[in-house]
């Protein structure tokens, strides 16, 4: 099948399949949806397009809902098997990635990516995990117990510090995947979920938790603005609070609070703690 006949077909197959789950037994459907997953594992196509320009000016990131249907189809195609890794065994649908030396890409055990995601020649990946859909970004360390999730678009040159984690958007189809720019520096424990866009050069200190509903708040100048689902480029971010009523009572409500910009000069590798230090706050 032609490579430009595939979304519509997947589109239709994906609908046919509520009501004929016979679809995914089909041949031509089964063609299909591997060849998807397997051009989603050589990084020849992304479950979400970049913008053309880098300051979003061109255009913005868009959902390929299609490649996303595909995935879900994909899984209940594939039967259990058992694999192993040494003495570790493993039982499950999807295989891991494998052949990290010819893609230059570094890995360090026990991490595991699994089979359609892809990462691009200068990754690194200590003990982590990449789950399928996802695009990591070369140059970019997925440091150790960090996990990328489903689908998760994650740009090149940004560190993943210890114990982060990128939430997974397999559904709804038409949902933005998480999405973190280049550059971008996440400091240990951070939680990223939801379809929360980081964009280029951010930097969110450690515990930072972003969810859709979370209000980011930029409180560097004398009025405040506040986002959700988004943090604007170059912002040092922190984890707060806010005060809200409840029927019960006032209580502190988490936020995360934007303190300024990241200077131009600093240094990627250590852009987390001389940000902190540039607004005197240690997290």
């Amino acid at each position: 099948m032609d490579k430009a006949q595939l979304p519509d077909f997947i589109e239709k197959k994906y609908e046919e399949k509520n009501t004929n789950p016979a679809v995914l037994e089909d041949s031509d459907v089964k063609r299909a949806v591997h060849a998807i997953i397997d051009m989603l594992d050589r990084g020849e196509l992304r479950v979400a397009t970049p913008p053309k320009t880098a300051d979003n000016s061109a255009d913005t990131w868009r959902v390929n809902a299609w490649v996303k249907k595909a995935i879900l189809m994909y899984f209940p195609m594939q039967g259990m098997q058992t694999s192993h890794a040494g003495d570790i065994e493993f039982w499950d649908k999807i295989p891991t990635k494998k052949n990290y030396a010819a893609q230059k890409v570094r890995v360090v055990p026990p991490a595991v990516a699994r089979y359609g995601s892809f990462l691009e020649p200068g990754a690194i990946m200590m003990p982590s995990y990449v789950n399928i859909g996802a695009y990591v970004g070369g140059g970019t360390m997925v440091d150790t117990w960090a996990t990328v999730g489903s689908c998760a678009q994650i740009g090149q040159h940004v560190h993943l510090s210890g114990g982060v984690g990128i939430g997974g958007v397999l559904e709804p189809p038409q949902g933005l995947p998480v999405i973190i720019e280049d550059h971008a520096f996440l400091g240990s424990r951070c939680v990223v979920v939801e379809g929360v866009q980081v964009s280029t050069g951010a930097v969110l200190g450690s515990g930072v938790i972003l969810t859709a509903s979370t209000k980011i708040i930029d409180v560097s100048k004398s009025e405040t603005q506040t986002y959700k689902s988004f943090v604007p480029k170059n912002s040092v971010v922190i984890p707060g609070s806010y005060p809200k009523k409840f029927p019960g009572g006032e209580y502190h409500v988490p936020c995360a609070l934007i303190i300024g910009e990241r200077k131009e000069s600093t240094d990627l590798k250590t852009s987390l703690n001389n940000a902190l230090r540039d607004f005197e706050v240690s997290v």
